[in-house]
């Protein structure tokens, strides 16, 4: 069966100091985080790659990863764009931030016709993500009015930053394992205890660091293009003055809103791999050493596309 891997490397990566975090070198051999994860989604079973980028990166995209990854794979492109709207609607004056992972997703329609996995291009996954995504993908098939899905979940103390908070989907899930909602939660952080929201006053509250988060690491078929479809044309139309320069369509609040109408089913795949990426410019040296520790354990080789 045909399986495709979409990565989402539009991001503008502002806290990542204004460099293209997406193409930044890790391996020994000049390799990016994106590298390490489509050796693992290969090695997994996936068949096709589609990079999601901005259009002002695709020379350097194709020059950095396209033309490599497409020596060994086929590879499509899709261009995230903020005028990319549906039938109408216009882009709100003034509004420069991208409209966020659903809309990413949306960029691939007519580009995808099998069921397909999605990532984020600067996060390391680890290969059991993938396994068992893939091993979903081919196991499942597409409902007839509910939509099915699944959810890699990874451990939260396994995803944060030394250098500061993150943003991460933490989720609540039932008795079978299948996800009841996923609360986006802002501005966590590590601490001796575990982990820690801090909020704006810089009050802390604890929250259990053993809890499964949405790393934006999904399955699904491609019917759920359609209800992304019918959901930004819902978004679009629910914005204000107050938030139409910021409000974002994202996955995990799409999916949480359609867990809350009970309109799908989403299984919640655990793994305890260890997920790392770089949040922060500071995060680089961290990664760097591990993908070299995993190298040395003989995770991967040490020319990853030779090997």
């Amino acid at each position: 069966m045909d399986t495709t891997l979409v990565i989402m490397a539009a991001g503008i990566g502002s806290r990542f100091g204004g460099g293209i975090k997406q193409l930044t070198s890790f391996g020994p051999n000049g390799e990016i985080i994106m590298d390490y994860s489509i050796y693992d989604a290969v090695k997994a079973g996936f068949n096709k790659i589609v990079f999601v980028i901005r259009h002002d990166l695709e020379a350097d995209f194709k020059s950095i990863i396209g033309r490599r990854i497409a020596a060994r794979i086929p590879v499509a492109y899709a261009f995230q764009d903020l005028r990319d709207l549906p039938d109408g609607f216009s882009l709100p004056e003034g509004r420069t931030k991208p409209w966020g992972t659903g809309q990413a997703i949306l960029a691939c329609r007519g580009l995808i016709n099998e069921p397909f996995a999605v990532i984020n291009a600067d996060d390391f996954y680890g290969r059991d993500a993938f396994e068992k995504v893939h091993q979903y993908l081919v196991s499942h098939s597409a409902g007839t009015d509910r939509l099915q899905a699944a959810m890699a979940g990874f451990i939260l103390e396994n995803t944060l930053s030394e250098h500061g908070g993150v943003t991460r989907g933490i989720c609540s899930l039932d008795t079978n394992g299948s996800l009841l909602g996923v609360k986006e939660t802002k501005n966590i952080i590590k601490t001796g205890e575990g982990a820690a929201v801090v909020h704006p006053d810089s009050s802390r509250i604890s929250v259990d660091g053993q809890s499964l988060v949405s790393m934006n690491f999904w399955g699904f078929f491609p019917d759920f293009i359609d209800k992304l479809q019918d959901g930004f044309r819902q978004f679009l139309s629910s914005l204000t003055k107050e938030n139409e320069q910021t409000a974002e369509y994202l996955l995990p609040i799409i999916i949480d809103g359609m867990l809350r109408q009970n309109t799908a089913d989403v299984s919640v795949l655990k793994t305890t791999g260890r997920w790392f990426g770089v949040t922060y410019k500071e995060d680089v040296p961290a990664v760097i050493r591990q993908i070299r520790e995993l190298i040395t354990s003989g995770r991967y080789p040490s020319s990853l596309w030779t090997a």
